[in-house]
């Protein structure tokens, strides 16, 4: 298992990999300026997965049309038409598109590797209707296998370089109450009620962001979930069309506990930081306010089938909304492009009304 120095090395190997490249990679991803970090590692689910879930056997796919239709390189892997969130931060950070773990090798891991898989939760158990998924705890194992790789076939290079640069963006819990404690056929609901359900997840992701700290990492970006209830498969379960408050209260002491985990974190992890992304918040405003960003359909998918276009989420070759910008979400479970764009650079630029202590930008710089 790779430990805590051999981490720094690797960080170290990363900036080492951005110097020799010609003609400094770093610099043509920024239009010309230095990178902001030298890697950004990606931790998650179908909201920031790039296509992990490919070669899987796994119902959790978006590597067919109309997903990506908006994408440069066309299907991917990505839940969108085209750029999710972390797409348009990695390049507001001024690295390239962060490669999928599945098909990054050797020199494609030099501003670091995305480990999200569609389905997959905090709990291993989550997301098995849909078979195959990588689960937060293997995307870990996964992570450390990198490491493994790195280090082994380099070297441990004793280098000065610090992890300051590195960046670990993690998003996970969505999938632990769509794909676990909502669905029929999970006991977890009679199990617990929803506070002791947010303890039970909280308290394991605590432990699972504090064995990244122990392999190395140092700076944090925690993305929040943002209100579920109104999410068109949601809106599809009722006939009045309005969002769910009782899926929306379920899930928000997830998030007050996941502040308070992070503020416990900061006390007990010497020299870790985090940006806490409140996606609450962002759909919130972006709900209330849709027509001031350009938006005009707030609750149905461009793309799926039955009420709000949400009962089944979009089929291969299934004709899309021709005028995608103009609506929030894609599928039944996913934004569009153009929101993801829109809370990409509110994570990066935002002030603390949506992302706190520090936003993204702030956080690279430290």
């Amino acid at each position: 298992m790779a430990d805590h120095n051999s981490f720094f090395n690797f960080c170290s190997l990363l900036v080492l990999f951005l110097s020799l490249t010609a003609n400094n990679a770093d610099e043509d991803a920024n239009g010309g300026g230095r990178a902001l970090v030298a890697a950004m590692f990606v931790f998650g689910d179908s909201l920031i997965d790039n296509g992990n879930n490919n070669d899987l056997p796994s119902l959790a796919k978006a590597n067919y049309l109309p997903y990506g239709i908006d994408f440069r390189a066309g299907p991917t892997g990505r839940f969108s038409n085209g750029y999710t969130m972390v797409d348009t931060i990695a390049e507001l950070l001024g690295l390239p598109l962060i490669p999928p773990y599945s098909e990054a090798s050797g020199n494609q891991m030099r501003f670091g590797v995305n480990y999200a898989s569609a389905a997959s939760g905090i709990l291993d158990i989550t997301g098995r209707n849909f078979v195959t998924r990588i689960p937060f705890n293997q995307q870990i194992k996964n992570f450390e296998n990198t490491l493994d790789q790195l280090t082994g076939r380099l070297g441990a290079l004793e280098m000065a370089q610090e992890l300051s640069r590195c960046i670990f963006f993690v998003g996970m819990g969505s999938n632990d109450y769509l794909n676990n404690y909502l669905m029929p056929n999970y006991n977890t609901k009679n199990q617990y009620n929803g506070q002791q359900y947010a303890d039970l997840l909280v308290q394991q992701y605590s432990q699972q962001l504090t064995r990244l700290y122990n392999l190395g990492a140092r700076k944090f970006v925690i993305a929040g979930l943002g209100l579920m209830g109104c999410i068109p498969s949601i809106l599809a379960q009722s006939t009045n069309g309005v969002c769910s408050e009782e899926v929306n209260q379920l899930v928000a002491p997830f998030n007050t506990n996941t502040k308070v985990m992070i503020n416990n974190l900061i006390r007990n992890l010497p020299g870790v930081q985090f940006s806490y992304i409140d996606i609450h918040n962002m759909f919130q405003d972006l709900l209330a306010n849709a027509r001031s960003y350009g938006f005009s359909v707030v609750n149905r998918g461009c793309c799926g089938i039955g009420r709000n276009r949400g009962q089944i989420t979009c089929l291969p070759m299934q004709t899309p909304c021709p005028n995608r910008n103009r609506y929030i979400f894609w599928d039944a479970f996913h934004p569009t492009e153009a929101v993801n764009i829109l809370f990409g650079r509110k994570a990066f630029n935002g002030g603390t009304d949506v992302v706190y202590p520090v936003n993204i930008g702030q956080l690279a710089r430290l």
